[in-house]
C-alpha cells in the first residue's frame, strides 16, 4: 500500500538557506528565473544523492496534479520528484523542446541543477515520465540529452520523432536549422530502456491528435498505432547496432486519453516507477 502524500503547499522556500521540508509537495520558484515554477517532493527516507524522478504535463499543463498523483511513489521509492511548469506564454512548443518560444530543455537543465544543489539528489542520471504533450517532451529529451538519461516512460504521446537520420527534426533526426545546436546521436540514445503506455480505449483521433497526412503515413493514425510503431523502429534500430535495449509497449485497461482516468484506471502510476526504479 503507497504512503498517503500530502496535497501541494504554495510555498516559495525563501531565503534558500531555509531547510526544505520532506513529505510534502512544495511549490517553488527558480532562483535564476523568478518566473519559472516547478513542483518538488522530497521523499521521508530519501538519503543524500537520491535519484531524481521527472514527471512532465501534457498541454492541459495539469502540472499540480502530476506532481498529487506521483508523490506516493516518490515517497515509497525514495526519489526525489521535479514537476516543471511550462506555460504557453513562455513555452508554446515545449513538446518539440523549443522551435518557438523559450527552450523547456534548457530551463528543464536549470531546474535538475538547482535541485540537485539544494537537495544533495543526484542528477547524473535522470529517470523521466511524460503524458501526452508531455511525452514527447520527454522522448526528445533522450534524444538530444542521453548522457543525462538513465530511463524513460512515455504516455501517450500524440506522435514521435522517429530515429531516421534522413528526416528533419522532430520528424526524424536529422539536425534542425531551427535547433542547430541539438545534434542526434543514435549510438548514444539507443542504449536508453524505454516504456510506452496507451489507453486501450486512447483509439480517437481527437482534436489535439497530430493529423497530418505524412505523420499519418509514417507513423499509423491513433496514439496506439503509432505507439507500436516508434517502439517497433527504435527496438530495430537498437538491434541492428548489436544492443538488446528494452523497448516495451502496454496498453492501459479501461482507459481513454486522459492523464487523471490512465492514473485511477489504467495503473499507469505502478507501471510507471515499476519500470524505472524496480530493480532486475
Amino acid at each position: 500500500m503507497l504512503l498517503q502524500a500530502s496535497t501541494a503547499k504554495a510555498i516559495d522556500m525563501t531565503p534558500r538557506s531555509k531547510p526544505l521540508e520532506r513529505g510534502v509537495i512544495l511549490q517553488r520558484t527558480l532562483q535564476m528565473d523568478a518566473s519559472q515554477k516547478y513542483f518538488l517532493y522530497i521523499p521521508y527516507h530519501g538519503e543524500n544523492n537520491a535519484r531524481i524522478f521527472i514527471t512532465v504535463h501534457g498541454i492541459s499543463r495539469n502540472v499540480k496534479e502530476h506532481a498529487k498523483r506521483f508523490a506516493a511513489f516518490a515517497e515509497k521509492f525514495g526519489v526525489v520528484m521535479i514537476a516543471p511548469y511550462f506555460p504557453a506564454d513562455r513555452f508554446p512548443d515545449y513538446q518539440r523542446l523549443g522551435h518557438k518560444g523559450k527552450r523547456a530543455d534548457l530551463m528543464l537543465n536549470e531546474i535538475v541543477s538547482e535541485v540537485a544543489q539544494i537537495t544533495g539528489a543526484s542528477a547524473h542520471k535522470l529517470y523521466l515520465f511524460g503524458y501526452s504533450g508531455g511525452a514527447q517532451f520527454v522522448h526528445r529529451y533522450m534524444l538530444a540529452y542521453p548522457e543525462r538519461v538513465a530511463k524513460i516512460v512515455l504516455g501517450a504521446p500524440g506522435w514521435y520523432t522517429l530515429p531516421n537520420p534522413s528526416l528533419e527534426y522532430p520528424i526524424g533526426i536529422k539536425e534542425s536549422r531551427r535547433l542547430p545546436q541539438i545534434q542526434f546521436d543514435p549510438a548514444q540514445f539507443l542504449h536508453i530502456p524505454v516504456c510506452v503506455l496507451v489507453g486501450e480505449k486512447d483509439n480517437r483521433r481527437d482534436a489535439e491528435l497530430n493529423k497530418s497526412t505524412q505523420i499519418d503515413r509514417l507513423q499509423g493514425k491513433t496514439r496506439i498505432e503509432r505507439g507500436r510503431h516508434w517502439v517497433e523502429e527504435m527496438n530495430h534500430q537498437a538491434r541492428t547496432q548489436g544492443l538488446l535495449t528494452t523497448y516495451a509497449f502496454h496498453l492501459l485497461p479501461d482507459s481513454p486519453h486522459s492523464f487523471s482516468i490512465s492514473m485511477r484506471r489504467g495503473g499507469m502510476g505502478e507501471k510507471t516507477f515499476d519500470f524505472l526504479f524496480s530493480e532486475g
